[in-house]
């Protein structure tokens, strides 16, 4: 992955699938702002910190730079994007990654014998994708380039954790293609890819508790850093805006890129499994 210096905003980056995308974009060497609100050891169950993962940007010959934001917060969220216009005057790619993950969300059962809080992923989420992609449309329009891209999920297609889970995912692949439609004009592209199972924190922990139940599935895991290639890849794509506003398996995408994880793999696609993005209509209704 050769060096760009580009600008990149990854939201929710403290650890998982957002510190491994803005590692990804690290070892591009480019400058890459990364959001959330565990700022040291202990602020969170899991293990990670918007610091740490600043500093392994620097290591991997990128440039980190962590702010403390919360994504519930509409003001800190304007705050974040003054900041990034003032200090770099641009942002060429935005990835929406923030996201409330309740404790009870991978819990069985029906989501009215869980914690009503669980809706919260349709504000940090899903309204703060919109929030996030405001800003950066203003920014992205007035120098005519740029890339959003949502952080989706098969559980758009298929019932995966709950009404709210599929809610929020299927909202965030829908919001790409209208928001490609108004940002076309300007040259600036939005997608939506769909990860596949991750090798994160959260679910180390949940094979530890529970490895003959997921073994064969967490054999096939794609690493966090993987969706940080593809998007890599698709932003120097000569066809990223022909592209712009559908939703991609990001496994398929991958193969289609020459994009390969970590390991020199390839990720399978879980479409046979677990189902394959909803054709939008091109109908436009102003």
């Amino acid at each position: 992955m050769n060096g760009s210096n580009r600008v990149v905003l990854v939201t929710g980056a403290s650890r998982g699938a957002g510190k491994g995308i803005a590692l990804a974009f690290g070892a591009c060497g480019d400058t890459v702002y990364i959001t959330g609100r565990s700022q040291k050891e202990g602020d969170a169950p899991l293990p990670g910190s918007i610091h740490a993962t600043a500093e392994e940007i620097n290591r991997r010959g990128g440039k980190g730079i962590a702010v403390a934001c919360d994504h519930g917060d509409d003001r800190q969220v304007e705050e974040l994007f003054a900041r990034i216009r003032r200090e770099r005057g641009r942002l060429d790619i935005l990835v929406n990654n923030a996201t409330h993950v309740h404790d009870q969300l991978i819990l069985p059962g029906p989501f009215w014998q869980k914690s009503i809080d669980l809706v919260g992923i349709l504000d940090v989420g899903l309204r703060s994708a919109y929030i996030a992609s405001f800003h950066a449309a203003k920014i992205m329009a007035a120098q005519n380039s740029g890339l959003i891209v949502n952080t989706g999920s098969f559980g758009a297609r298929c019932y995966m954790h709950g009404p709210a889970y599929g809610a929020q995912k299927s909202g965030l692949d829908k919001m790409a293609w209208d928001m490609a439609h108004d940002l076309r004009p300007f040259g600036v592209a939005a997608v939506s890819i769909w990860m596949g199972m991750l090798r994160t924190e959260r679910t180390d922990m949940v094979m530890q508790a529970e490895p003959e139940k997921y073994a064969d599935f967490y054999e096939l895991a794609e690493s966090p850093q993987f969706t940080g290639r593809i998007i890599d890849a698709l932003y120097r794509n000569p066809q990223l805006m022909q592209k712009s506003g559908h939703t991609f398996i990001g496994a398929e995408l991958a193969a289609e890129l020459g994009v390969v994880d970590i390991d020199g793999k390839r990720p399978p696609s879980h479409r046979q499994m677990l189902g394959e993005p909803v054709q939008f209509s091109a109908a436009v209704v102003e």
